[in-house]
């Protein structure tokens, strides 16, 4: 047994009433002044890990690096969508050029 464990073990013991402060303190070697002050630390944090936490995988740490790739990715990604609407834009212009030029074709052959 850890002797974090054997804190742990002795303090319920104390709390449950098996055994008294004066007697955990002995067996831990300290005052029980100190079995006291290590009772209460134990119990805050028995009640600080037992606080409703948010749902969900807490948050990572953020690497400045990734978030830089990342915003570097989403530039380039939208200048991709700028140059893939001004090709269509070209594509609808040589086709709507190519039907005027046929369409004046057909007005003077007639």
């Amino acid at each position: 047994m850890t002797p974090s464990e054997q804190r742990a073990n002795l303090i319920l013991q104390v709390r449950t009433g098996q055994i008294t402060a004066q007697e955990a303190a002995r067996q831990l070697g300290i005052s029980r002044q100190a079995f006291y002050k290590w009772e209460k630390r134990g119990l805050e944090a028995l009640l600080n890990a037992l606080q409703d936490q948010p749902p969900g995988r807490p948050k990572g740490t953020t690497d400045p690096e990734k978030d830089q790739l990342k915003s570097r990715v989403e530039q380039l990604e939208q200048q991709v969508r700028l140059y893939e609407q001004r090709d269509n834009l070209r594509t609808l212009l040589k086709q709507m050029e190519s039907r005027s030029e046929r369409d004046s074709t057909k007005k003077n052959s007639k």
